[in-house]
């Protein structure tokens, strides 16, 4: 006999907590765009705790906006799923129910959700290639394909930019208060630089939409934190033995969950502190910490492990060699930290230490190197401008980008080829065909714009050992690289 779909609380038999309020009695306040394994491991969490304890119309509608795979899975179940918390301390499961409906690569329907005026925030994870956003300018790149496609028919739009400006447009000319807009991705300064997005989308196409869009909607920055992996057939078979339902789209994380926020929500917000969240008025520095210390350590963690042969983080700091790596790492990223009030971080990089060692979750390598052209410059590239310029210690930074440029050639020592997974791939993949040379690798590299600063790969401090690195890897292999660098 078959077990029930996970579709109502009432179904759940096995021990996992079910959340202590009905769903369906609390209306849809958020529109959350982007609603992978990581949006339901925290900000649906979080949501859920806000509800639990606090109550309000501030259940979530989420988009997808490319695939209907998420939909096909919780619209089925009315937006219930379980949560998996996997710890040294064994497991614990929880039923989130903050989440009411996704929409599923429906951008008309997207862009109708978001212009219904209950809705008082958009919350975005659509990773940092999603947004179309050109970094150093600060605004929005022409160049990216759904940018392009919505500045051409921008009453039509599929992008994230011209989604959030055709329905702040639709609000303006109703009468109507915008929305908060929070992005929860790794960008540095994801408010500032999101709204620079916004308005110059915006500014294209309508100068004083772009105006009111600067003055009236608000734009806080967020700093989010909680390792994630995929979801596999484990997961579902730990939902079903925790909820005697079957669950198609449970997700697994750690205990550890983290969001600092920005308090800047003119409309309301959640109560998001019920989840733990903090709320402060920078959030810069969390975020610098965050990407420096974890991110930065999470890419060379996936660079240098999974060319060694590493499944798993977990894999990686079990290693010795290269678990001494990720420590010199944490320590050169603590030492270019400016100081951040109530935070120590060798204690920080000690509970890095402790998360990335965690036996019960399975965090491959080969999902974290994904995108390594949108990830490197926050977590790496600047991080070693800043330890040049301060005369520190680079070499965990050149080591990193050795790596990267290694990894970069799309197959291992033993020659099995692999996907790049990069939306630069096509140009890596170009720039370094034919190449075996440590000195033409990194120049080709180098080369690609937009990538690494001029800064950096014109100084010899930096370009020289990330080449004498490069160069052992390709002559010795990345197993004897890993392994002849310095305590």
């Amino acid at each position: 006999m078959s077990s029930p779909r996970l579709t109502d609380l009432s179904r759940v038999t096995g021990p996992a907590k079910v959340p202590n309020y009905e769903p369906g009695d609390h209306g849809v306040g958020i529109v959350h765009l982007g609603v992978g394994a990581f949006h339901r491991a925290h900000q649906a969490v979080m949501t859920d705790d806000a509800i639990a304890r606090s109550g309000g119309d501030w259940r979530i509608n989420g988009v997808s906006l490319r695939s209907k795979e998420i939909a096909g899975a919780l619209n089925p179940q009315n937006g219930l799923y379980t949560l998996i918390e996997r710890g040294p301390g064994g497991t614990e499961a929880r039923v989130i129910g903050s989440i009411a409906n996704i929409i599923a690569a429906d951008p008309a329907a997207t862009l109708q959700a978001l212009c219904d005026e209950k809705i008082r925030v958009v919350t975005i994870t659509v990773t940092e290639k999603g947004y179309g956003i050109d970094r150093a300018a600060g605004g929005p790149d022409k160049k990216h394909p759904a940018v392009a496609a919505d500045l051409a028919n921008p009453g039509h739009p599929t992008g994230v930019l011209g989604l959030l400006v055709a329905a702040l447009k639709f609000r303006r000319d109703a009468g109507m208060a915008p929305f908060t807009v929070l992005s929860c991705d790794n960008l540095p300064e994801n408010g500032k630089l999101l709204r620079l997005g916004t308005v110059g989308f915006a500014r294209e196409i309508d100068p004083e939409l772009s105006d009111w869009i600067d003055e009236k909607v608000a734009f806080p920055s967020s700093m989010v934190d909680r390792i994630t992996p995929a979801s596999t057939e484990e997961t579902l078979a730990e939902a079903l033995s925790q909820t005697g339902c079957e669950d198609k789209a449970a997700v697994e994380t750690e205990p550890f969950i983290q969001w600092v926020i920005e308090d800047d929500f003119p409309q309301g917000r959640p109560d998001w502190e019920a989840g733990g969240a903090l709320f402060v008025a920078d959030v810069a520095p969390y975020e610098r910490m965050k990407l420096t210390m974890l991110n930065g350590s999470h890419s060379l963690i996936a660079y240098s492990g999974f060319l060694a042969g590493h499944r798993y983080v977990r894999d990686v700091m079990g290693d010795r060699a290269l678990a001494k790596l990720v420590r010199r790492h944490l320590d050169a990223a603590a030492d270019i930290m400016p100081p951040l009030a109530g935070i120590d971080f060798a204690e920080y990089g000690e509970a890095l230490v402790e998360r990335f060692r965690n036996p019960a979750i399975a965090h491959e390598t080969y999902q974290i190197a994904m995108d390594g052209s949108q990830k490197l410059p926050q977590r790496i590239f600047a991080p070693a401008l800043i330890a040049l310029e301060d005369s520190r210690d680079i070499r965990t930074f050149t080591f990193a980008t050795a790596a990267w440029m290694r990894y970069a050639l799309g197959r291992k020592d033993d020659g099995t080829t692999y996907a790049l997974r990069d939306p630069m791939a096509d140009e890596i993949e170009a720039a370094v065909a034919g190449l075996s040379n440590p000195d033409d690798i990194y120049n080709a590299l180098s080369a690609l714009p937009g990538l690494l600063p001029t800064e950096l790969t014109a100084d010899d401090r930096f370009a020289a050992p990330v080449k004498e690195i490069l160069g052992t890897m390709l002559e010795a292999g990345v197993r004897a690289a890993i392994d002849r660098e310095p305590e």
